[in-house]
Protein backbone atom coordinates (compact mmCIF):
# COMPACT_ATOMS: atom_id res chain seq x y z
CA UNK A 1 0.00 0.00 0.00
CA UNK A 2 1.29 3.44 -0.89
CA UNK A 3 1.85 5.70 2.06
CA UNK A 4 0.03 9.04 2.02
CA UNK A 5 2.03 11.83 0.49
CA UNK A 6 3.73 14.14 2.94
CA UNK A 7 4.40 16.84 0.37
CA UNK A 8 3.34 20.25 1.55
CA UNK A 9 0.24 21.47 -0.33
CA UNK A 10 1.89 24.85 -0.90
CA UNK A 11 5.40 23.70 -1.66
CA UNK A 12 5.27 25.63 -4.94
CA UNK A 13 5.52 28.83 -2.87
CA UNK A 14 8.37 28.00 -0.49
CA UNK A 15 9.18 31.61 0.39
CA UNK A 16 5.74 32.43 1.80
CA UNK A 17 5.48 29.08 3.57
CA UNK A 18 9.02 29.31 4.94
CA UNK A 19 8.43 32.85 6.19
CA UNK A 20 5.16 31.86 7.83
CA UNK A 21 6.65 28.79 9.50
CA UNK A 22 9.46 30.94 10.91
CA UNK A 23 6.93 33.40 12.33
CA UNK A 24 4.77 30.64 13.79
CA UNK A 25 7.71 28.82 15.35
CA UNK A 26 9.30 31.76 17.09
CA UNK A 27 6.75 34.55 17.26
CA UNK A 28 3.36 32.91 17.86
CA UNK A 29 2.98 34.46 21.32
CA UNK A 30 3.64 37.89 19.82
CA UNK A 31 1.08 37.27 17.07
CA UNK A 32 -1.57 36.57 19.71
CA UNK A 33 -0.56 39.39 22.05
CA UNK A 34 -3.37 41.82 22.87
CA UNK A 35 -0.84 44.64 22.64
CA UNK A 36 0.29 43.83 19.09
CA UNK A 37 -2.16 45.99 17.05
CA UNK A 38 -1.52 49.23 18.96
CA UNK A 39 2.23 48.70 19.34
CA UNK A 40 2.75 47.85 15.68
CA UNK A 41 0.38 50.59 14.56
CA UNK A 42 2.31 53.29 16.39
CA UNK A 43 5.82 52.04 15.63
CA UNK A 44 5.13 51.45 11.94
CA UNK A 45 3.51 54.88 11.63
CA UNK A 46 6.53 56.61 13.15
CA UNK A 47 9.03 54.63 11.08
CA UNK A 48 7.18 55.33 7.84
CA UNK A 49 7.08 59.04 8.69
CA UNK A 50 10.84 59.25 9.21
CA UNK A 51 11.77 59.72 5.51
CA UNK A 52 9.33 62.62 5.31
CA UNK A 53 10.83 64.19 8.44
CA UNK A 54 14.17 64.14 6.61
CA UNK A 55 12.47 65.56 3.52
CA UNK A 56 10.96 68.42 5.55
CA UNK A 57 14.36 69.23 7.06
CA UNK A 58 15.96 69.26 3.60
CA UNK A 59 13.09 71.34 2.18
CA UNK A 60 13.77 74.04 4.75
CA UNK A 61 17.12 74.70 3.03
CA UNK A 62 16.59 73.39 -0.51
CA UNK A 63 14.51 75.26 -3.06
CA UNK A 64 14.39 72.23 -5.33
CA UNK A 65 12.81 70.03 -2.65
CA UNK A 66 10.38 72.81 -1.71
CA UNK A 67 9.09 72.75 -5.30
CA UNK A 68 7.81 69.22 -4.65
CA UNK A 69 5.57 70.57 -1.90
CA UNK A 70 1.96 70.78 -3.05
CA UNK A 71 1.39 74.16 -1.37
CA UNK A 72 4.90 75.49 -2.00
CA UNK A 73 3.80 79.12 -1.63
CA UNK A 74 2.03 78.63 1.71
CA UNK A 75 5.03 78.94 3.97
CA UNK A 76 7.92 76.75 5.09
CA UNK A 77 7.61 73.03 5.81
CA UNK A 78 6.70 72.03 9.38
CA UNK A 79 9.40 72.62 11.96
CA UNK A 80 10.99 70.05 14.25
CA UNK A 81 8.94 71.54 17.08
CA UNK A 82 5.73 70.84 15.17
CA UNK A 83 6.87 67.28 14.56
CA UNK A 84 7.74 66.79 18.23
CA UNK A 85 4.41 68.20 19.45
CA UNK A 86 2.52 66.01 17.00
CA UNK A 87 4.51 62.94 18.07
CA UNK A 88 3.61 63.49 21.73
CA UNK A 89 -0.09 64.01 20.95
CA UNK A 90 -0.29 60.80 18.90
CA UNK A 91 1.67 58.80 21.50
CA UNK A 92 -0.65 60.00 24.28
CA UNK A 93 -3.73 58.88 22.33
CA UNK A 94 -2.26 55.47 21.62
CA UNK A 95 -1.44 54.91 25.29
CA UNK A 96 -4.74 56.18 26.69
CA UNK A 97 -7.28 55.05 24.07
CA UNK A 98 -5.97 52.86 21.27
CA UNK A 99 -3.96 50.39 23.37
CA UNK A 100 -6.76 49.37 25.77
CA UNK A 101 -9.45 49.28 23.08
CA UNK A 102 -7.50 47.24 20.54
CA UNK A 103 -6.34 44.91 23.34
CA UNK A 104 -9.98 44.07 24.02
CA UNK A 105 -10.65 43.64 20.29
CA UNK A 106 -7.63 41.34 19.90
CA UNK A 107 -8.65 39.21 22.90
CA UNK A 108 -12.02 38.51 21.27
CA UNK A 109 -10.45 37.17 18.09
CA UNK A 110 -9.66 33.53 17.42
CA UNK A 111 -6.42 32.31 19.00
CA UNK A 112 -5.92 29.74 16.22
CA UNK A 113 -2.94 30.43 13.99
CA UNK A 114 -3.14 28.57 10.63
CA UNK A 115 -0.36 26.18 9.74
CA UNK A 116 -0.29 27.06 6.05
CA UNK A 117 0.73 30.33 4.48
CA UNK A 118 -1.63 31.82 1.89
CA UNK A 119 -0.89 31.33 -1.77
CA UNK A 120 0.34 34.40 -3.65
CA UNK A 121 -3.06 34.71 -5.32
CA UNK A 122 -4.93 34.38 -2.02
CA UNK A 123 -2.68 37.00 -0.44
CA UNK A 124 -3.26 39.42 -3.33
CA UNK A 125 -7.03 38.94 -3.34
CA UNK A 126 -7.35 39.30 0.44
CA UNK A 127 -5.23 42.44 0.60
CA UNK A 128 -7.10 44.03 -2.32
CA UNK A 129 -10.47 43.09 -0.78
CA UNK A 130 -9.39 44.66 2.52
CA UNK A 131 -8.47 47.90 0.79
CA UNK A 132 -11.71 48.10 -1.16
CA UNK A 133 -13.77 47.39 1.95
CA UNK A 134 -11.79 49.75 4.16
CA UNK A 135 -11.96 52.49 1.52
CA UNK A 136 -15.75 52.11 1.40
CA UNK A 137 -16.22 52.13 5.17
CA UNK A 138 -13.84 55.07 5.57
CA UNK A 139 -15.69 57.06 2.88
CA UNK A 140 -19.04 56.52 4.63
CA UNK A 141 -17.66 57.38 8.07
CA UNK A 142 -15.66 60.39 6.85
CA UNK A 143 -18.60 61.82 4.90
CA UNK A 144 -20.85 61.30 7.93
CA UNK A 145 -18.44 63.17 10.21
CA UNK A 146 -18.49 66.13 7.83
CA UNK A 147 -22.27 66.13 7.34
CA UNK A 148 -23.24 65.78 11.01
CA UNK A 149 -22.15 68.98 12.82
CA UNK A 150 -21.91 67.34 16.25
CA UNK A 151 -19.65 64.58 14.93
CA UNK A 152 -17.49 67.09 13.11
CA UNK A 153 -17.00 69.26 16.19
CA UNK A 154 -16.39 66.46 18.68
CA UNK A 155 -14.63 63.83 16.57
CA UNK A 156 -13.15 65.16 13.33
CA UNK A 157 -12.44 68.87 13.68
CA UNK A 158 -9.13 68.35 15.46
CA UNK A 159 -7.67 66.66 12.37
CA UNK A 160 -8.48 69.77 10.33
CA UNK A 161 -6.18 71.92 12.44
CA UNK A 162 -3.69 71.01 9.70
CA UNK A 163 -4.74 72.96 6.62
CA UNK A 164 -1.46 71.81 5.08
CA UNK A 165 -0.85 68.39 6.63
CA UNK A 166 2.50 66.64 7.09
CA UNK A 167 3.26 62.94 7.34
CA UNK A 168 3.01 62.46 11.11
CA UNK A 169 -0.31 64.34 11.17
CA UNK A 170 -2.00 61.38 9.43
CA UNK A 171 -2.90 60.16 12.93
CA UNK A 172 -3.07 63.53 14.66
CA UNK A 173 -6.76 63.57 15.39
CA UNK A 174 -9.10 63.03 18.30
CA UNK A 175 -8.82 59.80 20.27
CA UNK A 176 -12.30 58.82 19.10
CA UNK A 177 -11.45 59.24 15.42
CA UNK A 178 -8.05 57.57 15.68
CA UNK A 179 -9.62 54.63 17.46
CA UNK A 180 -12.50 54.40 14.99
CA UNK A 181 -10.16 54.29 11.98
CA UNK A 182 -7.93 51.62 13.51
CA UNK A 183 -10.98 49.54 14.35
CA UNK A 184 -12.27 50.00 10.79
CA UNK A 185 -8.99 48.57 9.51
CA UNK A 186 -9.07 45.64 11.94
CA UNK A 187 -12.74 44.99 11.17
CA UNK A 188 -12.10 45.06 7.41
CA UNK A 189 -9.51 42.30 7.74
CA UNK A 190 -11.85 40.35 10.02
CA UNK A 191 -14.82 40.63 7.63
CA UNK A 192 -12.70 39.54 4.66
CA UNK A 193 -11.46 36.58 6.70
CA UNK A 194 -7.82 37.34 6.03
CA UNK A 195 -4.94 35.03 6.70
CA UNK A 196 -2.76 36.74 9.38
CA UNK A 197 0.01 37.24 6.81
CA UNK A 198 -2.40 38.98 4.42
CA UNK A 199 -3.70 41.10 7.28
CA UNK A 200 -0.18 42.16 8.28
CA UNK A 201 0.60 43.25 4.72
CA UNK A 202 -2.70 45.12 4.50
CA UNK A 203 -1.97 47.06 7.71
CA UNK A 204 1.58 47.85 6.54
CA UNK A 205 0.48 49.20 3.15
CA UNK A 206 -2.47 50.97 4.76
CA UNK A 207 -0.10 52.80 7.12
CA UNK A 208 2.18 53.78 4.25
CA UNK A 209 -0.66 55.13 2.10
CA UNK A 210 -2.03 57.17 5.02
CA UNK A 211 1.40 58.69 5.60
CA UNK A 212 1.95 59.38 1.90
CA UNK A 213 -1.51 60.98 1.60
CA UNK A 214 -0.68 63.46 4.36
CA UNK A 215 2.98 64.10 3.49
CA UNK A 216 2.32 67.37 1.65
CA UNK A 217 4.54 66.43 -1.31
CA UNK A 218 3.69 65.41 -4.86
CA UNK A 219 6.80 63.33 -5.39
CA UNK A 220 7.79 61.95 -8.82
CA UNK A 221 7.77 58.39 -7.43
CA UNK A 222 4.51 58.62 -5.46
CA UNK A 223 2.23 55.63 -5.80
CA UNK A 224 -0.67 57.65 -7.22
CA UNK A 225 1.48 58.47 -10.26
CA UNK A 226 1.78 54.75 -11.00
CA UNK A 227 -1.85 53.86 -10.18
CA UNK A 228 -4.33 56.47 -11.49
CA UNK A 229 -7.12 54.93 -9.39
CA UNK A 230 -5.40 56.39 -6.30
CA UNK A 231 -5.76 60.04 -5.37
CA UNK A 232 -2.55 60.43 -3.39
CA UNK A 233 -1.35 63.48 -1.49
CA UNK A 234 -2.79 66.10 -3.92
CA UNK A 235 -6.23 64.47 -3.61
CA UNK A 236 -6.17 64.48 0.19
CA UNK A 237 -4.57 67.90 0.55
CA UNK A 238 -7.48 69.31 -1.46
CA UNK A 239 -9.75 67.92 1.27
CA UNK A 240 -7.75 69.72 3.96
CA UNK A 241 -7.65 72.93 1.93
CA UNK A 242 -11.35 73.07 1.13
CA UNK A 243 -12.60 71.25 4.27
CA UNK A 244 -14.91 69.26 2.00
CA UNK A 245 -14.83 66.76 -0.85
CA UNK A 246 -12.43 63.87 -1.46
CA UNK A 247 -13.73 61.87 1.48
CA UNK A 248 -12.32 58.49 0.45
CA UNK A 249 -8.87 57.74 1.85
CA UNK A 250 -7.17 56.23 -1.20
CA UNK A 251 -9.30 55.42 -4.24
CA UNK A 252 -11.28 58.10 -6.06
CA UNK A 253 -14.28 56.14 -7.39
CA UNK A 254 -16.67 56.84 -4.50
CA UNK A 255 -16.06 60.59 -4.68
CA UNK A 256 -16.64 60.54 -8.44
CA UNK A 257 -19.85 58.54 -8.00
CA UNK A 258 -21.25 60.81 -5.27
CA UNK A 259 -20.11 64.09 -6.82
CA UNK A 260 -17.71 64.96 -4.00
CA UNK A 261 -14.50 64.82 -6.04
CA UNK A 262 -12.24 67.92 -5.89
CA UNK A 263 -9.46 68.09 -8.46
CA UNK A 264 -7.27 70.92 -7.21
CA UNK A 265 -5.85 72.46 -4.05
CA UNK A 266 -5.61 76.00 -2.83
CA UNK A 267 -2.30 77.69 -3.35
Amino acid sequence: MNEPSTAHPQAHEPFLQGTWEYVRAGQQEILLSPYLPASCGFLIHVLLCTPFLVLDVVASVSQRVRLWRIAAGSGPPPSLRQWADCFLRVLHKYLTAVLPATAVFQSLRSSTVPELAPSCWQLFVEVLACFLLFDTLFFIWHLTMHRVPWLYRTVHQMHHQHRIPFALAAQDTSSAELLSLLLLALSSAWMVGCHPLSEAIFHLINSWLAVEDHCGYDLPWSLHRLLPCLGGAPFHQAHHSFHSGNYAPYFTHWDHLFGTYRSSVLS
